[in-house]
C-alpha cells in the first residue's frame, strides 16, 4: 500500500470547523481517493492530478492510495463498503465498474453500490512494443502472430482488465493467438515491456504517454475511432486494417452509494472547475483523456451504457476471467 499526501500544513487543520461551519457539502478532515492499480500506472496518474488540485480548493489533505489488484475490483470492493461521509472516494475505472463484474461474481454491485461524482476523462488505448520487437506496424504484427501462434506476448493491467479485452478483441478480429501476460496495474508491466520480458500491450495512453515520448515505447495503433489530439500521427486500429475497432479506457470519481446526493454534486461541481484550469487541461490532453466533465446524471448514464456494452462483448466473444 503506497500513499502520497497533497496540501498539508496549518490550513488542513483549520479545515474541518471551516467546512462544518459554511454547510458546504464537503467532507470533514483528510479525503482519501483509492486507487485500485499501482502507482505509475493510468488511474493513478490522474488521481494525482486531480487530488493535487482538490487540496487546494478543499484546503484539506487529499491523500492518494494505492489498493492495486484483481484488475482494480479489490479497491471497488473496499470503496463500495466505507460510509458515506465523503472521505473515501474511488478513482473509478472501466475494469471494475464495467469489464470485471460481468466477467465473475464480485462482493459488490457497480450499478448500485457507488455514487456518480464526475466522469474524468476517456482514453484510447495504445498498442505500444519494444525496440527490440521486429513488427512495429499492425500488419508486421498480425503476421508475426499468425507466423509464430501462441507466442507473441502481450502484457495488461490483469485479467479481465481494459488491457486485456483489447487484446481479446484484436485476437477476434485478427484470428490470431497471443500470449496474455496480467499484472497487477500498467506501472509494474510497463517496466517489464520496456526491459523486454514481454513483447507488446493494448496499455492506456495515460500510462504509455511518457515512455513513448522518451522513445523507450513505441506507439503502433490507437484504439478509439478518432485519433487522440495528442497523438495525430499514430493510425487508429480501424485506420490499421479494423474497422470498428474501438477499445476505450475511462476513469471517473465515484463515492459509495450512502454518500449524499448534495455532496456528490458539489464535489461535481468543484472538480468540474479543476478540470477547466489550463495545466490540468493540458495534462489531461497529453494523457489523452477526453471527453470529460459534465454533470452527475451524465456519469451515470454513462455508466450504464458502457456495463450493457461490455457484457454483451464478453458473452459473444466466450471471454473467462481465468483466460
Amino acid at each position: 500500500m503506497q500513499r502520497r499526501t497533497f496540501v498539508a500544513g496549518a490550513a488542513a487543520s483549520l479545515a474541518v470547523p471551516t467546512l462544518r461551519a459554511q454547510g458546504s457539502n464537503l467532507p470533514a478532515g483528510p479525503v482519501r481517493i483509492i486507487v485500485g492499480f499501482a502507482p505509475g500506472g493510468g488511474t493513478d496518474i490522474l488521481a494525482r492530478v486531480i487530488g493535487q488540485k482538490l487540496g487546494d480548493l478543499w484546503k484539506t489533505q487529499v491523500i492518494v492510495e494505492n489498493k492495486a489488484g484483481a484488475s482494480g475490483t479489490i479497491a471497488a470492493d473496499y470503496v463500495s463498503k466505507q460510509p458515506g461521509d465523503g472521505n473515501t472516494l474511488l478513482m473509478a475505472h472501466i475494469n471494475s465498474q464495467a469489464i470485471t463484474p460481468a466477467l465473475q461474481k464480485l462482493g459488490y454491485n457497480s450499478e448500485t453500490d457507488f455514487q456518480p461524482i464526475v466522469l474524468v476523462g476517456v482514453t484510447p488505448n495504445l498498442l505500444i512494443c519494444n525496440e527490440q520487437q521486429p513488427a512495429k506496424t499492425v500488419k508486421d504484427l498480425v503476421e508475426l502472430c499468425r507466423k509464430k501462434p501462441g507466442s507473441v506476448s502481450f502484457g495488461s493491467a490483469g485479467t479481465g482488465s481494459a488491457q486485456h479485452l483489447a487484446l481479446e478483441m484484436f485476437m477476434l478480429a485478427a484470428k490470431v493467438k497471443a500470449i496474455h501476460v496480467p499484472y497487477k496495474g500498467s506501472g509494474p508491466m510497463l517496466t517489464d515491456l520496456i526491459g523486454g520480458q514481454i513483447n507488446y500491450s493494448f496499455d492506456t495512453m495515460t500510462a504509455a504517454t511518457p515512455h513513448v515520448k522518451s522513445g523507450k515505447a513505441i506507439a503502433i495503433a490507437q484504439t478509439r475511432l478518432k485519433r487522440a489530439g495528442a497523438y495525430p500521427n499514430v493510425p487508429t486500429m480501424a485506420e490499421s486494417g479494423f474497422p470498428g475497432f474501438e477499445a476505450t479506457t475511462w476513469y471517473g470519481l465515484v463515492g459509495p452509494a450512502k454518500m449524499p446526493t448534495a455532496m456528490a454534486k458539489r464535489m461535481n461541481e468543484d472538480i468540474n472547475k479543476v478540470m477547466l484550469m489550463p495545466d490540468v487541461v493540458e495534462k489531461l490532453q497529453a494523457s489523452g483523456a477526453e471527453d470529460g466533465g459534465g454533470s452527475t446524471e451524465k456519469f451515470a448514464e454513462f455508466t450504464q451504457v458502457e456495463i450493457k456494452k461490455w457484457a454483451k462483448i464478453i458473452k459473444d466473444g466466450g471471454v473467462k476471467a481465468d483466460a
